[in-house]
Protein backbone atom coordinates (compact mmCIF):
# COMPACT_ATOMS: atom_id res chain seq x y z
CA UNK A 1 0.00 0.00 0.00
CA UNK A 2 1.02 3.51 -0.61
CA UNK A 3 2.05 6.25 1.82
CA UNK A 4 -1.40 8.14 1.46
CA UNK A 5 -3.08 4.90 1.78
CA UNK A 6 -0.94 3.74 5.21
CA UNK A 7 -1.87 7.41 6.40
CA UNK A 8 -5.24 7.01 6.16
CA UNK A 9 -5.50 2.62 7.11
CA UNK A 10 -3.26 3.29 10.28
CA UNK A 11 -3.76 7.01 11.83
CA UNK A 12 -6.93 8.10 13.51
CA UNK A 13 -8.18 11.00 11.25
CA UNK A 14 -9.35 14.41 12.83
CA UNK A 15 -11.44 14.77 10.01
CA UNK A 16 -13.16 13.01 7.25
CA UNK A 17 -11.34 15.53 4.75
CA UNK A 18 -7.59 16.34 5.88
CA UNK A 19 -5.22 18.08 3.68
CA UNK A 20 -3.42 14.97 2.87
CA UNK A 21 0.15 16.10 1.06
CA UNK A 22 2.90 13.95 1.78
CA UNK A 23 5.25 16.71 3.12
CA UNK A 24 9.05 15.37 2.55
CA UNK A 25 11.00 18.67 4.22
CA UNK A 26 10.94 22.07 5.14
CA UNK A 27 12.77 25.21 5.01
CA UNK A 28 11.87 28.74 6.28
CA UNK A 29 8.43 29.37 5.00
CA UNK A 30 8.08 26.51 3.05
CA UNK A 31 6.80 23.14 2.76
CA UNK A 32 8.22 20.77 0.25
CA UNK A 33 6.21 17.97 -0.73
CA UNK A 34 6.36 14.81 -3.20
CA UNK A 35 8.77 15.60 -6.43
CA UNK A 36 10.22 18.55 -4.76
CA UNK A 37 6.81 20.54 -5.32
CA UNK A 38 7.10 23.65 -3.03
CA UNK A 39 4.21 25.05 -0.73
CA UNK A 40 4.28 28.46 1.14
CA UNK A 41 3.09 27.70 4.05
CA UNK A 42 0.76 30.32 5.35
CA UNK A 43 -0.43 28.57 8.99
CA UNK A 44 3.23 28.00 10.44
CA UNK A 45 1.51 24.52 12.09
CA UNK A 46 -1.29 26.64 13.75
CA UNK A 47 1.02 29.50 14.81
CA UNK A 48 4.28 27.03 16.06
CA UNK A 49 7.05 27.58 13.81
CA UNK A 50 6.82 31.70 14.35
CA UNK A 51 10.27 31.99 13.02
CA UNK A 52 10.08 29.63 9.81
CA UNK A 53 11.08 26.41 9.45
CA UNK A 54 14.44 24.18 9.64
CA UNK A 55 16.01 26.74 12.17
CA UNK A 56 19.74 26.50 12.23
CA UNK A 57 20.12 27.28 15.68
CA UNK A 58 17.33 25.55 16.60
CA UNK A 59 18.44 22.46 15.04
CA UNK A 60 22.20 22.87 16.80
CA UNK A 61 20.44 23.38 20.17
CA UNK A 62 18.25 20.04 19.88
CA UNK A 63 21.29 18.23 18.56
CA UNK A 64 23.65 19.36 21.19
CA UNK A 65 20.86 18.34 24.05
CA UNK A 66 20.67 15.25 22.30
CA UNK A 67 23.88 14.24 23.20
CA UNK A 68 23.72 14.84 26.50
CA UNK A 69 20.19 12.97 27.74
CA UNK A 70 16.88 12.84 26.27
CA UNK A 71 14.13 11.81 29.33
CA UNK A 72 15.70 11.20 32.87
CA UNK A 73 12.61 11.44 34.83
CA UNK A 74 9.15 12.91 35.49
CA UNK A 75 9.31 16.90 35.52
CA UNK A 76 9.93 18.09 38.51
CA UNK A 77 12.24 15.82 40.19
CA UNK A 78 15.52 16.53 38.93
CA UNK A 79 17.56 19.91 38.28
CA UNK A 80 18.03 19.33 34.53
CA UNK A 81 20.18 22.98 33.23
CA UNK A 82 18.03 23.27 29.70
CA UNK A 83 14.70 23.49 31.80
CA UNK A 84 15.94 25.67 34.08
CA UNK A 85 17.75 28.25 31.88
CA UNK A 86 14.50 28.30 29.70
CA UNK A 87 12.46 28.99 32.42
CA UNK A 88 14.65 31.81 33.88
CA UNK A 89 14.64 33.30 30.53
CA UNK A 90 10.49 33.46 30.43
CA UNK A 91 10.60 35.46 33.83
CA UNK A 92 13.27 37.55 33.14
CA UNK A 93 11.37 38.92 30.35
CA UNK A 94 8.01 38.75 31.88
CA UNK A 95 9.12 40.10 34.78
CA UNK A 96 6.69 40.79 38.32
CA UNK A 97 4.20 39.10 38.93
CA UNK A 98 5.41 35.52 36.79
CA UNK A 99 7.74 33.83 39.16
CA UNK A 100 7.84 30.40 38.53
CA UNK A 101 7.30 28.36 35.16
CA UNK A 102 5.51 25.07 35.13
CA UNK A 103 6.74 23.17 32.13
CA UNK A 104 3.86 20.36 30.13
CA UNK A 105 3.85 18.89 27.18
CA UNK A 106 1.10 21.18 25.30
CA UNK A 107 -1.19 24.27 25.06
CA UNK A 108 -4.39 21.85 26.34
CA UNK A 109 -2.38 20.46 29.43
CA UNK A 110 -1.13 24.01 30.30
CA UNK A 111 -4.46 24.97 30.54
CA UNK A 112 -6.36 22.15 32.66
CA UNK A 113 -2.75 23.07 34.91
CA UNK A 114 -4.31 26.37 35.12
CA UNK A 115 -7.63 25.73 36.13
CA UNK A 116 -6.38 23.02 38.97
CA UNK A 117 -4.07 25.75 40.06
CA UNK A 118 -7.06 28.57 40.04
CA UNK A 119 -9.31 26.23 42.34
CA UNK A 120 -6.49 25.06 44.77
CA UNK A 121 -5.45 28.58 45.20
CA UNK A 122 -8.90 30.15 45.61
CA UNK A 123 -11.00 27.14 47.37
CA UNK A 124 -13.64 27.92 44.71
CA UNK A 125 -15.10 26.01 42.03
CA UNK A 126 -16.77 28.38 39.67
CA UNK A 127 -14.54 29.26 36.02
CA UNK A 128 -16.13 31.93 33.97
CA UNK A 129 -14.83 31.55 30.24
CA UNK A 130 -16.47 33.40 26.84
CA UNK A 131 -18.34 32.29 24.19
CA UNK A 132 -16.57 31.53 20.96
CA UNK A 133 -13.22 31.17 23.16
CA UNK A 134 -11.27 27.86 22.08
CA UNK A 135 -8.81 26.92 25.03
CA UNK A 136 -7.93 22.44 23.64
CA UNK A 137 -9.78 19.52 23.00
CA UNK A 138 -9.15 17.84 26.59
CA UNK A 139 -11.99 17.35 28.80
CA UNK A 140 -11.41 20.55 31.11
CA UNK A 141 -10.43 22.57 28.28
CA UNK A 142 -13.54 21.43 26.29
CA UNK A 143 -15.76 22.23 29.05
CA UNK A 144 -15.21 26.07 28.28
CA UNK A 145 -16.31 25.70 24.73
CA UNK A 146 -19.42 27.43 24.35
CA UNK A 147 -20.20 25.56 20.83
CA UNK A 148 -22.26 22.68 21.55
CA UNK A 149 -21.71 21.00 18.22
CA UNK A 150 -18.18 20.41 19.54
CA UNK A 151 -19.32 19.73 23.14
CA UNK A 152 -22.42 18.13 23.28
CA UNK A 153 -21.09 14.61 22.04
CA UNK A 154 -18.54 14.57 25.25
CA UNK A 155 -20.94 15.28 28.23
CA UNK A 156 -21.27 15.12 30.79
CA UNK A 157 -18.91 18.02 31.03
CA UNK A 158 -16.53 20.07 33.99
CA UNK A 159 -19.96 21.19 36.20
CA UNK A 160 -19.86 24.93 37.35
CA UNK A 161 -18.78 26.66 33.94
CA UNK A 162 -20.39 29.98 33.62
CA UNK A 163 -19.89 31.80 29.84
CA UNK A 164 -20.36 35.37 29.65
CA UNK A 165 -20.34 37.53 26.01
CA UNK A 166 -16.99 38.09 24.99
CA UNK A 167 -15.96 42.00 24.82
CA UNK A 168 -19.53 42.88 26.29
CA UNK A 169 -18.14 44.38 29.70
CA UNK A 170 -21.98 44.27 31.07
CA UNK A 171 -21.71 40.83 31.64
CA UNK A 172 -18.70 40.72 33.74
CA UNK A 173 -20.98 41.67 36.90
CA UNK A 174 -21.24 37.79 37.22
CA UNK A 175 -18.09 37.09 37.88
CA UNK A 176 -18.34 36.64 41.65
CA UNK A 177 -17.09 35.47 45.23
CA UNK A 178 -17.74 31.65 44.18
CA UNK A 179 -15.41 32.61 40.36
CA UNK A 180 -12.08 30.80 40.97
CA UNK A 181 -10.60 32.22 37.94
CA UNK A 182 -11.65 33.89 34.78
CA UNK A 183 -10.20 32.81 31.41
CA UNK A 184 -10.05 34.68 28.35
CA UNK A 185 -7.53 34.89 25.14
CA UNK A 186 -6.20 38.69 24.56
CA UNK A 187 -7.33 37.77 20.95
CA UNK A 188 -9.90 35.07 19.89
CA UNK A 189 -8.49 33.04 17.15
CA UNK A 190 -10.55 29.96 16.47
CA UNK A 191 -13.41 32.36 16.45
CA UNK A 192 -12.43 34.38 13.47
CA UNK A 193 -9.68 36.50 14.81
CA UNK A 194 -11.38 38.96 17.36
CA UNK A 195 -8.98 40.98 19.24
CA UNK A 196 -10.59 42.36 23.12
CA UNK A 197 -11.09 46.10 23.34
CA UNK A 198 -8.85 47.73 25.52
CA UNK A 199 -11.68 48.56 28.16
CA UNK A 200 -13.16 45.42 28.10
CA UNK A 201 -9.92 43.66 29.39
CA UNK A 202 -9.34 46.60 31.84
CA UNK A 203 -12.86 46.08 33.21
CA UNK A 204 -11.86 42.81 33.37
CA UNK A 205 -9.03 42.63 35.50
CA UNK A 206 -10.85 45.33 37.67
CA UNK A 207 -13.74 43.06 38.53
CA UNK A 208 -11.44 40.43 39.11
CA UNK A 209 -9.40 42.20 41.79
CA UNK A 210 -13.01 43.21 43.26
CA UNK A 211 -14.07 39.41 43.79
CA UNK A 212 -10.41 37.81 44.22
CA UNK A 213 -10.78 35.93 41.14
CA UNK A 214 -8.06 35.01 39.00
CA UNK A 215 -7.17 36.22 35.64
CA UNK A 216 -6.03 33.68 33.08
CA UNK A 217 -4.75 34.81 29.69
CA UNK A 218 -4.23 32.07 27.10
CA UNK A 219 -2.02 33.32 25.20
CA UNK A 220 -1.39 30.07 23.43
CA UNK A 221 -1.76 31.14 19.86
CA UNK A 222 -0.92 34.92 20.20
CA UNK A 223 2.36 34.31 22.25
CA UNK A 224 5.66 34.79 20.82
CA UNK A 225 5.20 37.97 18.76
CA UNK A 226 2.58 36.87 16.43
CA UNK A 227 0.38 39.67 17.40
CA UNK A 228 2.90 42.80 17.13
CA UNK A 229 4.51 42.36 20.43
CA UNK A 230 6.40 39.23 22.27
CA UNK A 231 2.81 38.94 24.07
CA UNK A 232 -0.32 40.34 23.33
CA UNK A 233 -1.25 41.40 26.86
CA UNK A 234 1.88 43.48 26.84
CA UNK A 235 -0.02 45.73 24.01
CA UNK A 236 -2.91 46.08 25.73
CA UNK A 237 -1.28 46.64 29.12
CA UNK A 238 -3.31 44.31 31.42
CA UNK A 239 -1.76 41.80 33.55
CA UNK A 240 -3.34 38.27 34.30
CA UNK A 241 -2.46 36.41 37.40
CA UNK A 242 -1.96 33.18 35.64
CA UNK A 243 0.14 33.12 31.82
CA UNK A 244 -0.98 29.97 29.60
CA UNK A 245 1.88 29.35 26.62
CA UNK A 246 1.38 26.58 23.91
CA UNK A 247 2.37 26.31 20.45
CA UNK A 248 5.34 28.91 19.27
CA UNK A 249 6.57 27.38 22.92
CA UNK A 250 8.85 24.72 22.22
CA UNK A 251 10.56 26.10 18.89
CA UNK A 252 8.32 23.11 16.33
CA UNK A 253 8.96 20.81 19.48
CA UNK A 254 5.93 19.98 21.77
CA UNK A 255 6.03 21.86 24.87
CA UNK A 256 3.26 23.99 26.72
CA UNK A 257 3.56 26.06 30.03
CA UNK A 258 1.20 28.17 32.57
CA UNK A 259 2.96 30.83 34.47
CA UNK A 260 1.88 32.48 37.51
CA UNK A 261 3.70 33.79 40.81
CA UNK A 262 5.64 31.31 43.52
CA UNK A 263 2.94 31.84 45.77
CA UNK A 264 0.43 30.48 43.31
CA UNK A 265 2.58 27.41 42.85
CA UNK A 266 3.47 26.34 45.73
CA UNK A 267 0.32 25.54 46.57
CA UNK A 268 0.59 22.60 43.87
CA UNK A 269 3.19 21.32 46.12
CA UNK A 270 1.26 19.73 48.97
CA UNK A 271 -2.52 19.25 49.99
CA UNK A 272 -1.16 17.14 48.08
CA UNK A 273 1.79 17.06 47.08
CA UNK A 274 2.40 16.81 43.27
CA UNK A 275 -0.84 18.34 43.04
CA UNK A 276 -0.10 18.43 38.82
CA UNK A 277 2.49 16.07 37.46
CA UNK A 278 3.05 15.28 34.09
CA UNK A 279 5.62 12.20 32.83
CA UNK A 280 7.01 14.07 29.65
CA UNK A 281 6.03 17.85 30.34
CA UNK A 282 9.78 20.43 29.91
CA UNK A 283 11.24 17.14 27.88
CA UNK A 284 14.81 18.85 27.44
CA UNK A 285 14.85 18.37 23.95
CA UNK A 286 11.29 21.06 23.94
CA UNK A 287 13.34 23.13 26.12
CA UNK A 288 16.64 23.14 24.40
CA UNK A 289 14.34 24.05 20.61
CA UNK A 290 12.26 26.41 23.09
CA UNK A 291 15.23 28.16 24.49
CA UNK A 292 17.24 28.63 21.04
CA UNK A 293 13.98 29.87 19.41
CA UNK A 294 13.30 32.65 22.35
CA UNK A 295 16.54 33.41 21.85
CA UNK A 296 16.82 34.36 18.57
CA UNK A 297 12.75 35.33 18.63
CA UNK A 298 14.54 38.12 21.40
CA UNK A 299 17.19 38.78 18.95
CA UNK A 300 15.30 39.15 15.60
CA UNK A 301 12.02 40.65 16.81
CA UNK A 302 12.57 44.34 16.01
CA UNK A 303 13.87 42.88 12.51
CA UNK A 304 10.57 40.95 12.08
CA UNK A 305 8.58 44.18 11.62
CA UNK A 306 5.53 42.14 12.21
CA UNK A 307 2.86 44.96 12.66
CA UNK A 308 4.07 46.48 8.99
CA UNK A 309 3.60 42.75 7.75
CA UNK A 310 0.40 42.82 8.93
CA UNK A 311 -0.74 46.05 7.21
CA UNK A 312 1.16 45.24 4.15
CA UNK A 313 -0.96 42.21 3.98
CA UNK A 314 -4.30 44.04 4.99
CA UNK A 315 -3.40 46.72 2.02
CA UNK A 316 -2.96 44.46 -0.74
CA UNK A 317 -6.09 42.33 -0.36
CA UNK A 318 -8.22 43.91 -2.76
CA UNK A 319 -12.03 44.81 -1.61
CA UNK A 320 -14.17 41.88 -3.16
CA UNK A 321 -17.95 41.12 -3.13
CA UNK A 322 -17.06 37.72 -1.06
CA UNK A 323 -15.25 39.48 1.39
CA UNK A 324 -17.15 40.66 4.33
CA UNK A 325 -14.48 41.76 6.63
CA UNK A 326 -10.51 41.60 7.51
CA UNK A 327 -9.37 40.99 11.00
CA UNK A 328 -6.11 41.41 11.85
CA UNK A 329 -4.33 40.95 14.81
CA UNK A 330 -0.27 41.20 13.93
CA UNK A 331 0.37 38.68 11.42
CA UNK A 332 -3.09 36.54 13.29
CA UNK A 333 -5.05 37.52 10.18
CA UNK A 334 -9.05 36.57 9.63
CA UNK A 335 -10.56 36.96 6.29
CA UNK A 336 -14.06 36.63 6.54
CA UNK A 337 -15.84 35.09 3.33
CA UNK A 338 -19.69 35.49 2.65
CA UNK A 339 -20.32 31.91 3.40
CA UNK A 340 -18.34 28.54 4.19
CA UNK A 341 -18.61 27.00 0.80
CA UNK A 342 -16.43 29.72 -0.66
CA UNK A 343 -13.71 29.82 1.75
CA UNK A 344 -13.33 25.78 1.01
CA UNK A 345 -13.21 26.37 -2.71
CA UNK A 346 -10.86 29.31 -2.21
CA UNK A 347 -8.21 27.15 -0.18
CA UNK A 348 -8.73 24.52 -2.78
CA UNK A 349 -7.34 26.69 -5.31
CA UNK A 350 -4.94 27.85 -3.07
CA UNK A 351 -3.57 24.37 -2.27
CA UNK A 352 -3.68 24.29 -6.45
CA UNK A 353 -1.29 26.77 -6.44
CA UNK A 354 0.79 25.78 -4.18
CA UNK A 355 -0.07 28.00 -0.67
CA UNK A 356 -0.85 26.12 2.21
CA UNK A 357 -4.13 27.70 3.80
CA UNK A 358 -7.14 26.97 6.57
CA UNK A 359 -9.95 28.31 8.08
CA UNK A 360 -10.89 28.79 12.10
CA UNK A 361 -12.66 26.36 14.00
CA UNK A 362 -15.47 28.03 15.34
CA UNK A 363 -15.48 30.79 12.16
CA UNK A 364 -15.38 28.29 9.06
CA UNK A 365 -15.81 30.99 6.71
CA UNK A 366 -13.04 32.85 7.65
CA UNK A 367 -9.70 31.81 5.58
CA UNK A 368 -6.96 31.50 7.98
CA UNK A 369 -3.47 33.71 7.32
CA UNK A 370 -1.11 33.33 9.95
CA UNK A 371 2.43 32.38 8.34
CA UNK A 372 5.93 31.87 10.25
CA UNK A 373 7.00 35.92 11.05
CA UNK A 374 9.81 35.43 9.24
CA UNK A 375 7.57 35.61 5.95
CA UNK A 376 9.06 38.21 3.64
CA UNK A 377 7.14 41.06 1.80
CA UNK A 378 7.54 39.88 -1.73
CA UNK A 379 6.38 36.67 -0.45
CA UNK A 380 3.08 38.52 0.65
CA UNK A 381 2.48 40.40 -1.97
CA UNK A 382 2.20 37.23 -4.22
CA UNK A 383 0.44 35.32 -1.93
CA UNK A 384 -2.25 38.64 -1.47
CA UNK A 385 -2.41 39.16 -5.37
CA UNK A 386 -2.99 35.31 -5.62
CA UNK A 387 -5.85 35.58 -3.58
CA UNK A 388 -7.40 38.45 -5.37
CA UNK A 389 -7.24 36.84 -8.56
CA UNK A 390 -8.51 33.43 -7.12
CA UNK A 391 -11.49 35.31 -5.40
CA UNK A 392 -12.31 37.22 -9.03
CA UNK A 393 -11.92 33.82 -11.01
CA UNK A 394 -14.72 32.34 -7.93
CA UNK A 395 -17.09 35.08 -8.28
CA UNK A 396 -17.06 34.04 -11.73
CA UNK A 397 -17.38 30.96 -11.56
CA UNK A 398 -20.11 31.19 -9.62
CA UNK A 399 -21.91 33.65 -11.62
CA UNK A 400 -22.50 31.21 -14.39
Amino acid sequence: MSLRGDFFSYLAQTSQSPLGLEIESAQGQVLIGKNQRRYIDLISGISVSNLGHHVPEIIKAIEEQLHKHTHVLVYGELIQDVQVAFAKALIQELREPFEQVFFVNSGSEAVEGALKLAKRYTHRHEIVAFEGAYHGSTHGALSLISDENYTRPFRPLLPSIRRLRFNNIDDLKEISSDTAAVIVEPVQGEAGVRPAKPAFLEALRERCNETGALLIFDEIQTGFGRTGSLFAFQQYHVIPDILVLGKALGGGLPLGAFIASRQMMEKLTYKPPMGHITTFGGHPLSCAAGLAAFKLLLKKFPDLKVKEKSHLFQYLIKKHPFIKEVRASGLLIGMELINEEITQKLIHLLLENNIIADWFLFSPQTLRIAPPLTIDNETIIFVANTINQLLMHLEKYEQR
